[in-house]
């Protein structure tokens, strides 16, 4: 049976599932809004019978940045055990992969090329997250009481120069393991909806940004909450995140 090589399934423009090989173990899974030639069921697409050339659906995005913030105290090192007491290792505790970059002085109503200017270097952390209180019913649409806690924010283990770590941001890969197991792998290039210039630009309208602040960026498809079945984080899991050039980010999970 096995008549194909590299299997995705997808919604298009008209919102119909459809099936499409892309035929190379190389090949990068399309971005949102590609014309592509698909099936519209697995049989069909088995037996190449009525191809039809689609479009992938775009991805629904704001048209900004959302942002929240974490108080100092959540900041965390690499190799750290992440100490989480009773109340956050009931609250379905997940993990997050991300990009962060940190700025090198203080700015206010920056233009995105002000603002690229105004980056210091990058690095990568794990925006830990309760996801018990980004319900709707128990968060009421903010993000911060979920993210805020002690320890919640590991980042590091080095921090790159911008100059240095610019010019391979493109094809970067970042990648997230729990126990070894993959579980996150970015292409920033293909998959930041807002690049750190246009973050940090947004940010500072009519907001003073403080030197030194560290900036995550968001985080790719494969968290916990949203794998079948979900997989929260649990009491001795080891979370490793990696990203050329900058290192590996190793922390483990520890419940009171």
């Amino acid at each position: 049976m096995e008549s194909f090589t590299k299997l995705i399934r997808f919604k298009s423009e008209n919102a119909r599932i459809y099936f499409a090989d892309l035929g190379d173990l190389n090949s990068a899974v399309p971005a949102a809004g590609s014309q592509i030639t698909a099936y519209s069921s697995f049989e069909e697409l088995l037996s190449r019978i009525n191809p039809e050339t689609v479009r992938l659906q775009e991805l629904q995005t704001s048209q900004s940045p959302p942002l929240w913030t974490k108080p100092a105290a959540s900041l965390a090192s690499p190799g750290q055990d992440i100490v989480m007491n009773k109340y956050c290792a009931a609250s379905y505790p997940d993990y997050e992969a991300e990009l962060v970059f940190v700025t090198s002085r203080t700015c206010k109503d920056a233009t995105e090329a002000e603002a690229a200017d105004a980056i210091l270097g990058y690095t990568v952390g794990n925006d830990l997250s309760c996801r018990l209180f980004q319900l709707p019913e128990r968060g009421g649409g903010q993000f911060f009481y979920a993210k805020a806690f002690d320890h919640f924010a590991p980042i590091g283990p080095a921090l790159v120069a911008r100059g240095a770590f610019s010019a391979s941001l493109p094809t970067a890969r970042m990648t997230l393991a729990v126990n070894g197991e993959p579980r996150q792998e970015a292409n920033f290039e293909a998959d930041m909806v807002f690049g750190p210039a246009a973050i940090l630009s947004f940010m500072s309208q009519g907001t003073t940004i403080p030197a030194f602040t560290a900036v995550m960026t968001g985080t790719p498809a494969g968290v916990g909450a949203f794998m079948k079945p979900k997989q929260f984080l649990n009491d001795g899991d080891v979370v490793e995140i990696s990203l050329p050039g900058i290192g590996e980010l190793r922390n483990r999970i520890v419940f009171e």
